[in-house]
């Protein structure tokens, strides 16, 4: 019997148990994560890593373009700078630039710090009332 990658196996755990907002910030965060090693690859000139990379980068914007609900106002606004970033990596893959993606991180990086505080606000807030009066 094979023993399970215990990292793996607390990967996969921390998916399943994570609140919608979480899984967000994780797709967030992948996201900066394969720019990363997308940029690293352009500088190394591994072209196949790159490519890879910045397609992952992609799917993750493609998903969260899938998952906006449009009922919300500011849905479309964000649907429209989510197709922006996934053209500039599509461009950036195309053309060997880390400055594209360079780009792309600044605004991933905005999402993400901004959805950690609304995260940690809506977590104040819920935990905030609990607890006995003084």
């Amino acid at each position: 019997m094979a023993m399970k990658n215990p990292y793996q196996t607390y990967s996969n755990n921390s998916v399943t148990t994570a609140s919608p907002g979480e899984l967000t910030l994780m797709l967030y965060n992948g996201c900066l994560k394969f720019i990363h090693q997308a940029k690293k690859a352009i500088a190394e000139k591994n072209i196949e890593a790159k490519n890879t990379n910045i397609q992952k980068a992609q799917a993750i914007i493609q998903e969260l373009m899938v998952t906006l609900n449009m009922e919300v106002a500011m849905s479309q606004n964000l649907l429209s700078l989510y197709d922006y970033l996934n053209r500039r990596l599509m461009e950036a893959n195309v053309k060997n630039d880390p400055a594209i993606l360079e780009e792309v991180e600044g605004f991933v990086t905005e999402f993400r710090d901004t959805w950690k505080e609304v995260i940690q606000k809506n977590r104040q807030l819920q935990h905030g009332g609990k607890g006995g009066q003084a």
